[in-house]
């Protein structure tokens, strides 16, 4: 029986220590999509207590502590700081097999070197431990982003973001980890949302452009691409939480058409209906891909979420809160997009991310046949131009993500991979980092032990540490030494 959560923890063979220990484990970190803020890395916030750090905003959390049926005072309502931790140490020992039973218990050890185990039991003796850590120099956000060996992170930036706070880290000279926006759209791509319309006023306001029609909100938006190009971005993320990603049966003239009309109406307060909206999606996918193209950005698609399913608790709490649940969509829709934009000369290089384990196979076949360039004179082949992204969301787990590497070595070239994102609001997440290492390293490991793949330990090692860094790095085309 192993040791719980020792050096060689979901490392089940001696080939995968080997990788792990010596290759993996030291590799920096790129975390080319998390959620947390630009401008509390910029005042080095320092947390209060463990629940700030832990409980404040992490919905994964919210959501593992109902199933264990504890009060929603206790969760996201008005208890002290101390009585919601003391109810998450009571949830996590009935969180057997649940990513954040490791976690919770790899954040403590690697950020606070506590070797103990997480119950009812040892929850004044963490409480009071993190707390009294918190208070030092280099436990601020700066602080943990340095331990976790972060060489880049992208933060999660709408165009009407004034960029202001990556503008000043530029200027910190003491901190050394690359912090780079990322373009997220959703909100101008949503036409069918209530705020829809407020959402494009403010818009017009900070780019001093009145928004009237269609051609105005693109000509905006790619100013704002601009700006953001300018600050160092290299990725666009879209939420595409539809089951229809794009409709392949009309011209980019027609789109365009009905974007503009569909437009108009929206602003003028109409309900827009499915087609409409989703002919307006569709053109203006379009132009933004282009843009994407022409500056060498890389466009991810994170589709099929059902978001706030649970009414009750939406109209009670609002978004975000831990309700949201796993969907799908139609991969057909998704494969006439890259058809499209192809053959438009617009398919940047694009990540797709399953939040269903069931489209897995479809996704990774589907990569597969956009890889080469458009322009055959060229005779080029980027690899792996369009990838499987990581195990997302309720992905992130040891079956998951195991499922998700192994469906891309199946069926693609796992080798050319790039690997793990926290898509996080905690600064300590990167230890899903680690807890992704671990896992690739013994499915590598896993090919070899049953005579799959052979033991050449130059090539194993390569292949670990591209996943892990260098993929990722030369696929956003970061600078980094």
């Amino acid at each position: 029986m192993k040791e719980f959560l020792g050096d060689d923890f979901l490392l089940d063979s001696d080939l995968a220590q080997v990788l792990y220990h010596n290759y993996a484990e030291t590799m920096p970190i790129i975390d080319y999509h998390c959620h947390v803020s630009a401008s509390e890395i910029l005042e080095d916030k320092h947390y209060e207590n463990i629940t700030e750090l832990w409980l404040s905003g992490d919905h994964y959390k919210w959501r593992a502590m109902r199933s264990c049926g504890i009060n929603e005072r206790l969760i996201t309502g008005d208890a002290s700081d101390y009585e919601k931790f003391e109810a998450y140490c009571a949830a996590i020992p009935q969180l057997i097999g649940n990513p954040l039973y490791h976690w919770s218990h790899l954040e403590l050890k690697r950020y606070f070197d506590y070797e103990g185990v997480i119950s009812p039991e040892t929850c004044r003796e963490i409480w009071d431990l993190t707390k009294e850590k918190l208070a030092g120099d280099d436990m601020g956000v700066r602080g943990i982003i340095k331990k976790s060996n972060v060489a880049l992170l992208c933060t999660t930036d709408d165009p009407a973001d004034s960029l202001e706070y990556h503008i000043k880290l530029r200027d910190v000279t003491d901190f050394e980890t690359q912090v780079l926006p990322a373009f997220r759209p959703d909100n101008a791509m949503k036409i069918q949302n209530a705020g829809f319309r407020d959402y494009i006023i403010r818009l017009s306001r900070v780019c001093g452009v009145e928004i009237r029609d269609f051609a105005t909100l693109c000509d905006v938006l790619l100013s704002r691409i601009a700006y953001f190009d300018a600050l160092g971005c290299r990725t666009a993320d879209h939420g595409m939480d539809f089951e229809y990603l794009f409709d392949g049966s009309l011209s980019a003239a027609q789109a365009v058409s009905i974007a503009d009309v569909s437009f108009k109406r929206a602003m003028a307060g109409e309900l827009i209906q499915n087609d409409m909206a989703l002919a307006y999606r569709s053109a203006l996918i379009r132009v933004l891909a282009h843009e994407y193209t022409k500056l060498g950005w890389v466009m991810q698609i994170h589709a099929g979420v059902i978001r706030n399913p649970n009414t009750v608790e939406f109209r009670r709490g609002g978004a975000d809160r831990g309700y949201d649940t796993m969907g799908t969509f139609d991969i057909r829709t998704l494969a006439d997009m890259l058809d499209a934009l192809n053959y438009e000369n617009s398919l940047p290089k694009t990540v797709i991310y399953s939040i269903n384990p069931n489209d897995n196979a479809a996704i990774a076949t589907l990569i597969g046949s956009f890889q080469f360039t458009s322009d055959e004179s060229e005779g080029l082949c980027n690899p792996m131009k369009i990838q499987h992204g990581a195990a997302w969301w309720f992905n992130d787990n040891k079956a998951g993500i195991t499922a998700q590497l192994e469906n891309l070595a199946n069926l693609s070239a796992l080798s050319k991979f790039i690997g793990m994102l926290t898509d996080s609001r905690s600064f300590v997440s990167y230890t899903r980092h680690e807890y992704f290492r671990r896992i690739l390293c013994s499915v590598i490991a896993g090919y070899v032990e049953r005579g799959e793949y052979p033991l050449d330990i130059d090539t194993l090692a390569q292949t670990v540490c591209d996943i892990c860094y260098n993929n990722a790095k030369d696929y956003f085309g970061f600078k980094l030494i």
